[in-house]
């Protein structure tokens, strides 16, 4: 499934490159405003930060919500509290677009996180001329060489990276090519199946000084309490929200938890 995904990915940057040329990217990345500082935001506090996530659809669940307009979904969650949000910009499986990115990243004051299977500089580029703040990199599609390299480019556009793990290597990975965020999925994105325990059982290895993200497995406040009480400095919320009859409280519950 993560080889299908990073597959279609690649062919739709490609496609949209022909389109749009790398050196025009990069122009419409330098006229946007600065990215927002991620890691000052996210830094450890007392309370749990959420960062809510926009999702139509997943591979595992299938539909979840239509969503058809993500700039309300993204206010709702930022007047909650949500500290972030993540915009899923993937389209054949996630049904995400980078005009979900652009209109959510205009509206909110809080930082935006594009969300996606990202390969490629021509991507990282992409989200920041879409006026993202933070990109996603998931270890277990990526080798080290090139998380390294897409960090530095990220970082040089002002950006940060959430680096994604799903093992002990991979977070141990994630740590040696420098990540200063580094998020453990619950959900194996092979398999697409859950694993409730992961992130406690990982999160010891995640250095000091690096912001700690848990991510999936959350269906109410008590999952939130559990990972703020394993050392979560940061949960990722996506289906327990989109489902939801009132997001913003929903936020607002899971910030208090």
């Amino acid at each position: 499934m993560l080889g299908e995904l990073y597959s279609g990915a690649h062919e739709d940057w490609l496609a949209r490159e022909a389109l749009v040329p790398r050196d025009q990217l990069e122009i419409r990345a330098s006229i946007q405003s600065a990215p927002l500082d991620v890691l000052g935001v996210l830094a450890p506090r007392e309370r749990i930060h959420i960062i809510g996530e926009i999702k139509r659809k997943s591979p595992s669940k299938g539909a979840l919500a239509e969503i058809t307009d993500p700039v309300e979904l993204a206010r709702a969650y930022e007047s909650g509290g949500a500290s972030a949000i993540s915009v899923l910009t993937e389209q054949r499986r996630f049904e995400g677009s980078l005009a979900d990115l652009e209109a959510v990243a205009q509206a909110v004051k809080i930082p935006v996180l594009r969300k996606d299977f990202l390969d490629s500089e021509y991507q990282v580029i992409e989200a920041r001329a879409y006026g993202a703040d933070w990109v996603l990199l998931i270890m277990a599609g990526l080798v080290d060489s090139r998380v390294v390299s897409l960090l530095e480019l990220a970082k040089s556009l002002g950006m940060q990276v959430l680096a994604e793990a799903h093992s002990a290597e991979e977070v141990d990975r994630a740590a040696a090519c420098g990540a200063d965020i580094i998020g453990v999925n619950a959900r194996d994105l092979s398999t697409f199946e859950l694993d409730k325990d992961l992130f406690g059982s990982l999160v010891a290895r995640i250095p000091d000084g690096v912001i700690r993200v848990a991510e999936s497995a959350v269906a109410n406040s008590q999952d939130v309490t559990r990972y703020r009480e394993q050392g979560a400095d940061a949960v990722l919320v996506g289906e327990a929200l989109v489902t939801g009859s009132n997001p913003g409280e929903r936020v607002k519950e899971f910030v208090d938890a």
